[in-house]
């Protein structure tokens, strides 16, 4: 007869038992071959200095400090109360969900896109993104990635034990990359192509000829562009960003990633789309049945809300963006740093002063100002010798943090 089961104590394990019970919680080498979410990083220094007593001002995050737009919040309201979004969701989404994505790309855009086939909700765009690598990516593949870019255009690769290839941004290029320079044997292996524009974290729109020409190679070596659109309604100056689907024979080659988090002061409700490619769109939502159970369908509701509402609020809002940008382009040409006011995105994207690299440069902001500014290299290593400024702190904090930094590192 087999007897009860005997606990054993640490004192008979022995250190044998103990290294394999350490072994369990070990990361898999694929985790450990990423750095630490680089944000996670800026929160914990933040968290350090304010436990410390210091007062201190994060210009790092890109996290709307103004409240999602009244309409949006109402249908959300009305949505929850509805017994009938309570139960599973679908992965393919509500048909008003993607009846409005489809609306909303034919007037801004002047994309038609089916809402049977060219749409599918995605819990925000950097899980979408993340999951096209699974769908995408086997080990030996390569996805071609912005540099500097959003992290997960890198870590989303090696998670999937396949391999990022930098395509460096350079300022003498409009931060776009050189798409003639990808080697031939890099190319060989290329599935996916990111590219992002307005570009976080440079601010830079997107060059002319650039999508034409990423729809060129696409078509020459197999590879799948796939576009992060979180920034096509943050512009200023008059500028107007296009969709990468409206370039000739992009759907034939191509998705788009539209992330409502941005644009529509949403970051917290992960609402946001895949829209293009049938085919691809079919692979990606086969993945999601595997992994999750779709958007809530009340957060859907919302984010028709936001499609098909008025654009007054997103005017007013890029209003907001614009004044903080020349607040602080003009304060940091007042300390020597010469920037050129971006037309995109929420950010501001600054050369670090001479004798410094980006990191130094952070680190004595941060001790002298109290400011947490993000180092460029965080983002990649075209990333170094820059920084970047969000404007998403409300404006007395914003000014206030300027004046820090003019008061500390004026020359």
């Amino acid at each position: 007869m087999i007897g009860a089961p005997r606990i054993v104590g640490p004192e008979e394990a022995g250190t044998g038992s103990l290294s394999r019970a350490m072994a369990l919680t070990d990361p898999c080498k694929r985790l450990e071959a990423i750095p630490p979410y680089m944000f996670a990083e800026l929160e914990r220094k933040v968290a350090a200095k304010r436990e410390a007593g210091i007062d201190v001002i994060s210009l790092g995050i890109g996290d709307p400090d103004q409240p999602t737009y009244p309409h949006v919040i109402e249908a959300m309201q009305a949505a929850v109360a509805d017994p009938g979004t309570h139960r599973y969701p679908s992965n393919r989404g509500r048909a008003e969900f993607r009846d409005a994505f489809a609306g909303f790309y034919e007037r801004r855009f002047g994309v038609e896109i089916d809402p049977e086939t060219e749409v599918i909700p995605a819990i925000g765009a950097k899980e979408c993104i993340y999951n096209l690598c699974f769908a995408f990516l086997d080990p030996a593949d390569v996805a071609l990635a912005s540099d500097p870019g959003y992290p997960i255009y890198t870590g989303g690769p090696l998670l999937a034990g396949a391999e990022a290839a930098l395509m460096p941004l350079l300022g003498e290029q409009g931060f776009a990359p050189n798409l003639d320079a990808i080697a031939a044997d890099v190319l060989e292996r290329a599935r996916l192509m990111f590219l992002n524009y307005p570009n976080n974290p440079t601010g830079a729109v997107v060059p002319e000829g650039l999508f034409e020409r990423a729809v060129e190679l696409a078509h020459a070596n197999e590879v799948l562009v796939v576009h992060d659109n979180a920034y096509s309604e943050t512009t200023f100056d008059g500028y107007v960003a296009p969709s990468f689907l409206a370039t000739p024979g992009a759907k034939q080659v191509g998705v788009e990633v539209f992330s409502l988090s941005k644009g529509f002061n949403m970051t917290g409700w992960r609402c946001a789309a895949i829209l293009g490619n049938p085919d691809a769109i079919a692979a990606y939502w086969r993945l999601k049945t595997n992994v999750d159970s779709g958007l809530f369908e009340a957060v859907q509701l919302a984010g028709a809300a936001a499609l098909n509402g008025p654009r007054r609020a997103i005017d007013e809002m890029n209003g907001v963006y614009q004044r903080r940008r020349d607040l602080v382009v003009g304060a940091l040409r007042e300390i020597g740093v010469e920037v050129s006011p971006p037309r995109g995105t929420i950010y501001v994207w600054a050369p670090v002063p001479e004798g410094h690299t980006s990191s130094s440069f952070a680190e004595l902001v941060l001790e002298q100002a109290a400011v947490v500014i993000s180092p460029g290299s965080m983002y990649g290593p075209s990333g170094e010798g820059f920084f970047r400024i969000s404007l998403t702190t409300p404006d007395d904090r914003l000014a206030e943090a300027v004046e820090r930094m003019r008061e500390h590192l004026a020359p």
